[in-house]
């Protein structure tokens, strides 16, 4: 049997960085046509509402167009219906034009909570023909306009009261969408009122959107295992796209090929042929925080195995316990990511405030990386509407 293909980890980590938009030097408006084009490259964008600097969304626009500013993208969502919300892994900006096969994960989900409906959920089932009936009637509403004086449940989705879970389980089955957010709370409406007609109209069989989802999400990945590639979107089951693995393979649209790990192994991975032998694409030596949430974070495993980067989210973990911070943003720097920061924006004194950097194992903070921080840190500073950066007294960990 011929040795599978191999690609090293310096290329590897380049691929994958070009697929994620964080290759290039970034330019471009960061607002309409463009601001579009950003998250379809990516696919989706997570909303998260986390916001010691700004909200995730936000910083994983803003890291590959620093001119973008927070009202574009709800421009982009509430005026242009150039994207929408649903759930990927997480709640996420999504392309309008992926719509259409989220109708598979319309049913899915609700073939999967009727079962939850019949063991806890009849007092928010029997709610939903008033909840659409209210939304015909009077608009559009978010869960505080619906009887917020219903008794509460616990644990999970039966902690909301029943108009609230009535109202999700809607959403998540496609009836309504959301039409906008108003201090980060959705503002739902019927999906006909926020779905563009033609989008709308759109129908895909399962086997047409299993093949969709797993060749789209391989184009951003660049290289993938089956279960990277069901987990990408969320949207289909790892047996799904393991038989659509096996069935590309034998139409010659898929091979296999060994990336290399950061700690010098090798990993079976699926890609397109074309990949083999192509440029290696540049990157950039430009310094950018990243949201813990980008898109090229997400995967926590795959960040450490390309990058020699183990990231946590410490926010549950009590403070004295805490091996970096509430909230530490990742620092990318050309192909390696270098430390993690953090920083808290304090509106009282009207600047970002720089807590902490804990540099990488190797890597040095010295007058060069120093000032391409400052620099990356005055960007945050313009996103967030904020005229100066201040570093606390010991900061360098």
């Amino acid at each position: 049997m011929a040795a599978l293909p191999r690609i090293d980890n310096r290329t590897a980590r380049a691929i994958f960085l070009d697929r994620h938009g964080l290759a290039e030097t970034p330019s471009g408006p960061g607002r309409g046509a463009d601001l579009q084009s950003v998250i379809s490259d990516l696919g989706f964008v997570q909303l998260d509402s986390v916001q010691t600097v700004a909200r995730a969304h936000h910083m994983i626009l803003h890291a590959r167009r620093p001119a973008y500013r927070p009202r574009n993208l709800h421009v982009l969502h509430d005026r242009d219906r150039a994207v929408f919300e649903h759930w990927t892994h997480d709640a996420s900006m999504i392309d309008m034009a992926h719509f259409p096969h989220w109708r598979l994960k319309f049913a899915r989900y609700e073939a999967r909570l009727a079962e939850q409906w019949a063991a806890r959920g009849r007092d928010a089932a029997a709610k939903i023909d008033d909840v659409l009936r209210h939304i015909r009637d009077e608009g559009p509403c978010c869960s505080a306009d619906l009887a917020p004086e219903e008794p509460r449940a616990a644990g999970g989705w039966w902690n909301w009261h029943p108009s609230k879970v009535a109202l999700e389980y809607l959403w998540r089955t496609g009836a309504l969408s959301v039409t906008r957010r108003d201090a980060f709370r959705k503002v739902y409406d019927l999906t006909e009122n926020v779905i563009p007609a033609e989008r709308l109209a759109m129908r895909h069989d399962t086997e047409a959107t299993i093949d969709w989802a797993c060749g789209a999400a391989l184009d951003r990945l660049g290289f993938a295992t089956h279960g990277e590639l069901a987990a990408f979107w969320d949207l289909i089951s790892p047996a799904e796209a393991k038989d659509w693995v096996a069935a590309a393979r034998a139409r010659g649209e898929v091979a296999e090929a060994e990336i290399e790990c950061v700690d010098g192994r090798w990993r079976k991975s699926i890609l397109r042929p074309a990949l083999l032998g192509a440029p290696v694409p540049e990157v950039t030596s430009r310094l950018r925080i990243l949201s813990p949430f980008d898109p090229a974070l997400r995967d926590r495993k795959r960040a450490e195995r390309l990058f020699g980067f183990s990231y946590r989210i410490e926010i549950f973990v009590p403070e004295a316990q805490r091996t970096y911070g509430y909230y530490v943003f990742p620092i990318l720097e050309g192909d390696r990511l270098v430390g993690r920061i953090d920083a808290k924006v304090d509106r009282d004194a009207d600047r970002l405030q720089v807590r902490a950097v804990w540099p990488e194992p190797g890597i040095r903070f010295g007058t060069g990386r120093t000032a391409r921080l400052e620099a990356a840190l005055d960007r945050t500073a313009r996103l967030v509407g904020i005229p100066e950066v201040s570093f606390e007294a010991g900061w360098l960990r």
